[in-house]
């Protein structure tokens, strides 16, 4: 029970990370303020890059544009707004999660955001 507990928390700290570096990106580059939008796009967009990321060969690109498909439906821009969207949310969880490994050790990641 406690290893499935310490799961769960693992998971809501990494979809809190995810869905945090969303809402850094999204608000430099279209001023949306709303943070609970980002976590649900870093969960639909997780969800999106499983359910193509497995295709031999082209998964890896599907993946991609399922994830940036993910950005451009639930923000207004369109395709070049999403990519650069997803681009400095990739950057945003990087910082992000380098600080908190670092200065806390938490060892964890940014669910929702690819590579992160």
């Amino acid at each position: 029970m406690v290893s499935v507990i310490g799961s769960l928390v693992a998971f809501v700290v990494a979809l809190l990370i995810g869905g945090l570096a969303i809402f850094v990106s999204a608000r430099l580059i279209v001023d949306v303020e709303d943070y609970s939008h980002a976590i649900v796009t870093a969960f639909l967009g997780a969800i999106a890059w499983a359910l193509t990321s497995w295709v031999p060969l082209l998964g890896p690109i599907l993946a991609l544009i399922a994830w940036v498909w993910v950005i451009n439906w639930r923000y207004p821009g369109g395709w070049g707004t999403a990519a650069a969207i997803g681009f400095i949310a990739w950057l945003a969880a990087l910082v992000i999660l380098l600080v908190l490994n670092a200065v806390l050790g938490l060892g964890v990641g940014a669910f929702g955001v690819p590579g992160a």
